[in-house]
């Protein structure tokens, strides 16, 4: 019995130690590594975009890369915590996203799709003070500036009406300031555009509604958050990053149910994805219910083997063992 008693007492110190360093304090630097593409809406790679990635946590952090003639680009040095990755190229609309970058795993490879500008499009966008507009704006926000960010934003906007996707950074905005309604209308005011015709793409429908979802999440409206992340995920069915996403935003709240559903639907879209199986098998250990996180720690070394993440969920599922016995 005292065996029995020290395993759970061990395993729950190490898993408070992987929790804590999940949820700890963030820093802009470190040892994470990320990396993506960048491609065109036939799939083609995009050469020398412009890709910018900007800390969303206490520090002022922000680098820069250009993509190869693969469209593939990477980064390192980064710290635990949200980042925001935006990307801009000569003659398509600038996209952006988040990830929450971690240290002792390998974090989900990024691919953002680019829109081509129309014709009538280019001469209200390709202007180089609309794009100093966007990069203002993303330093403003990293750095907690909300208000000015906003200004920022919406002079683009206004530069530009037709590049309705920067309304996801206003949103944004008004998320961080806590006007979640005044965030779900510019969501909403997109997802107008999309039903009208305009080529948005399928992608920024369901970050939209992705963002209304955790709009209500921190409402604590747990119904209207599900309903909309349930839409954000049919609208993409075939991006595990966004199901992925939503698993975070779920397990940062500590909603583990829901955590569960959506790292559980990465794994279906993409059955070869370590990341996934590691987060949910986090996940199952936080519930807890062991034999479930074992089966998914089981999965996730099996697909990766020999990572320094590797050597703790062997650790984990070793103090799992002792619990059995």
């Amino acid at each position: 019995m005292k065996t029995k008693t020290f395993a759970k007492l061990s395993l729950y110190i190490l898993f408070s130690f992987l929790f804590l360093t999940y949820a700890a304090g963030q820093s802009a630097r470190g040892k994470g590594r990320i990396s993506g593409e960048v491609i065109d809406e036939e799939g083609n790679p995009i050469v020398s975009a412009k890709i910018i990635v900007e800390f969303l946590g206490g520090e002022v952090a922000k680098r820069e890369v250009t993509s190869n003639k693969r469209g593939a680009w990477g980064l390192m040095g980064l710290g635990t915590g949200r980042w925001k990755v935006t990307v801009t190229a000569d003659g398509y609309v600038p996209a952006s996203t988040d990830i929450y970058v971690q240290q002792l795993e390998r974090n989900p490879k990024i691919t953002l799709t680019l829109n081509r500008l129309h014709a009538e499009d280019r001469p209200l966008i390709e202007d180089e003070s609309s794009f100093e507009l966007l990069d203002q704006g993303n330093q403003l926000f990293s750095e907690k500036k909300y208000d000015e960010a906003l200004l920022a934003f919406e002079e683009f906007l206004e530069k530009n009406p037709k590049a309705y996707q920067v309304r996801l950074n206003i949103a944004d905005c008004f998320r961080e300031k806590g006007e979640y309604e005044k965030a779900i209308e510019q969501c909403n005011l997109i997802l107008e555009k999309i039903s009208e015709g305009e080529p948005m793409g399928k992608e920024i429908g369901a970050k939209a509604q992705a963002g209304i979802g955790e709009c209500y999440l921190k409402k604590n409206d747990l119904e209207n958050a599900q309903k909309y992340f349930k839409l954000s995920v049919e609208t993409y069915q075939e991006n595990e990053i966004i199901a992925y996403n939503i698993g975070e935003i779920y397990f940062s709240n500590q909603k583990l149910d829901e955590a569960v559903q959506y790292f559980t639907m990465a794994t279906q879209i993409k059955p070869d994805w370590s990341d996934a199986f590691y987060k949910l098998g986090l996940v199952y250990l936080n519930k807890p219910d062991y034999e479930m996180a074992k089966d998914c720690f089981e999965k996730f070394l099996a697909l990766e083997p020999e990572t320094e993440r590797s050597e703790s969920v062997r650790n984990i599922l070793s103090q799992l063992e002792k619990i059995k016995k």
